[in-house]
């Protein structure tokens, strides 16, 4: 019997790419067995798949022996379920052996994350990822965001290299991503090759994304949410427009509003969110911090306000985001331009994102 590449298995995904957090204990050090219970729980839930290790997961933290413990760990517990992706990176070097460790541990797949400070020029980027994808049987998918921004004749190029499967973009530009995808299909890459919504929140660009054909996207709300996560999934695929405006504009905007009022909270916020839904994965360690106590009191009043949405008790259009609100590199309201209409009647009152006294949001 064949057994699925990951391309494959990706491509038949009917639910959120689950991103999961690294459980560290009361002393910093990590916590496999809160780990397992969170990976579980993503599987459970629902997830399509298993991204370990990657950035949400702080692989910027994790020494190696750490690393290929958590990735064979998600292993374990996933037991063949789901796909199994582990986060690479670093230079080229070190990206490879990151990639034989997730290989030893039975990961199905890399996530290779941009090479470490450097600025390299497309000629460079084409030998890092093609030198990785020849170091290892493993499927890899390279990470489109910050310092590894790729033209459309390069990701060409990366689709007609032997094991390299696909792309997350994490920069957001859909005028690029639209010309990257002709651009592989005008220079003979593999008609199979896949395309991941991969923004912080990737839900608020999802339909943006699903009009250039890429329907595969990362959720960091899934990590501590997963009710909203599948909720505005299904209704993003069942094209349920109501559903999935009444959640953008009453709980995803927001959340990147109040993601936007601290640096690293694209990690740090989703931390808080699974500890808040009763997962003790503990904070974050340097040189990220944990949020302050109004953000994680504002995250839960949020998510207790994005299910009001879904059981039809709220009609406000969603939290006000508070002073300072669009600060951190993000305008006010990114992403929401329009409001939606309600989700249902009743009564549930619109949490505020305000900070108390003296206390900037």
């Amino acid at each position: 019997m064949i057994t699925p590449s990951l391309a494959d298995r990706l491509a038949q995904a009917r639910g959120p790419l689950f991103f999961p957090v690294t459980a560290f204990g009361p002393d910093g050090s990590l916590d496999l067995d809160i780990y397992r219970t969170h990976v579980r729980q993503g599987v459970e839930a629902g997830a399509a798949a298993v991204f370990a290790c990657c950035g949400t997961g702080e692989f910027h933290a994790l020494n190696p022996d750490e690393y290929g413990a958590a990735v064979a760990a998600a292993v374990s517990v996933t037991a063949g379920a789901v796909p199994v992706v582990a986060g690479a990176g670093y230079g080229t070097a070190l990206a490879i052996q990151y990639a034989r460790g997730a290989e030893r541990s039975g990961a199905d797949g890399l996530l290779v994350l941009p090479p470490y400070l450097v600025l390299a020029d497309q000629a460079g980027l084409v030998r890092h990822y093609t030198a990785l994808a020849a170091a290892t049987p493993l499927d890899v998918l390279v990470y489109q965001r910050d310092n590894a921004v790729f033209t459309p004749d390069t990701v060409a190029t990366l689709a007609r290299t032997d094991g390299i499967v696909g792309l997350k973009d994490g920069l957001g530009d859909l005028d690029l991503l639209q010309r990257i995808i002709s651009g592989v299909r005008r220079g003979g890459g593999d008609e199979d090759f896949l395309y991941l919504n991969g923004l912080p929140t990737a839900e608020l660009t999802g339909p943006a994304y699903q009009g250039v054909g890429v329907t595969l996207y990362s959720s960091a709300v899934f990590a501590f949410a997963p009710d909203i996560a599948l909720a505005f999934h299904r209704a993003l695929a069942d094209g349920d427009d109501g559903t999935v405006r009444g959640l953008l504009d009453g709980f995803y905007a927001p959340l990147v509003e109040l993601r936007n009022q601290g640096r690293g909270y694209a990690v740090s916020l989703v931390k808080a969110g699974v500890r808040l839904a009763g997962l003790d994965v503990g904070g974050v360690r340097p040189p990220l911090s944990d949020p302050t106590p109004a953000h994680v009191t504002a995250l839960a009043a949020l998510v207790a306000h994005g299910r009001a949405l879904l059981a039809g008790d709220a009609t406000d259009p969603g939290p006000d985001p508070g002073p300072g609100s669009g600060q951190a590199g993000s305008p006010a309201g990114s992403g929401s331009g329009q409001a939606g209409p309600s989700a249902g009647p009743g009564t549930a009152p619109r949490p505020s994102l305000t900070a108390p006294a003296g206390e900037p949001v």
